[in-house]
């Protein structure tokens, strides 16, 4: 298993991570804009060693957005990778999940802003290169 932390064989510095897409009853994309930064994104972070990435975006959830969420809840959706948003240089490799959420969100921890969003809606805003260019064709693609 990688580390959260690796080298690809082409230097580039690769981050290791878990991302849910959370979608409402009304369509709506939850995305999240971690303290310090400008960018929008999905739910999710770093795995810790040894968590499997469903264990890994079950703790996330519960530490970023106070959800309950258990590894029933998610749907898994493909393993991406994108430029990282906030860490020049670097690549993430994410394993993402659509999640099935029940409670209310409320931004924690690192998080200093969440919105719920259209996907036209997001497009107006600043995202994070996954959400952009992988995740809402995804969505798109899902819902057509």
């Amino acid at each position: 298993m990688p580390t959260p932390e690796s080298d690809t064989a082409s230097d580039q510095r690769v981050i290791v991570i878990v991302a849910a897409v959370i979608v409402d009853d009304a369509g709506r994309l939850l995305l999240v804009r971690k303290r310090g930064t400008e960018r929008f994104m999905q739910a999710g972070g770093k795995i810790d060693q040894g968590e499997t990435p469903a264990v890994a975006l079950v703790r996330e959830l519960h530490e970023e957005l106070l959800l309950v969420v258990q590894p029933g809840d998610l749907d898994y959706l493909g393993r991406f990778h994108a430029p990282a948003a906030n860490e020049a240089g670097y690549v993430v490799d994410a394993e993402v999940f659509f999640v099935t959420v029940h409670g209310e969100a409320v931004a924690s921890a690192e998080i200093d802003e969440l919105v719920w969003v259209s996907p036209l809606e997001a497009l107006d805003i600043p995202l994070a290169p996954l959400t952009s260019e992988i995740l809402l064709p995804l969505l798109a693609k899902r819902a057509g």
